[in-house]
């Protein structure tokens, strides 16, 4: 799940070497960080929210197949 939030992100910034993503796993939830540079914050959450509930989406449906649940939180 790390790896497709990392290539997800890396391909919409601008500065791709200051993308990190942390995962912390729980009992039954896994939250996944997103941390991206200032400038590029806005790139990564889209106009209305609309990138970054595509990403939502596409890692509950990555997650689902592997019978677990992913949070995507994107940290300033």
């Amino acid at each position: 799940m790390q790896e497709l939030i990392t290539t997800i992100a890396k391909a919409l910034v601008d500065n791709p070497d200051q993308v990190e993503v942390t995962a912390i796993s729980g009992e039954q939830t896994t939250v996944i960080e997103l941390r991206v540079a200032k400038e590029d914050l806005g790139k990564v959450i889209g106009k209305q929210g609309r990138t970054a509930h595509a990403m939502r989406t596409l890692l509950s449906a990555a997650s689902t197949k592997l019978n677990k649940r992913c949070v995507l939180e994107i940290l300033e």
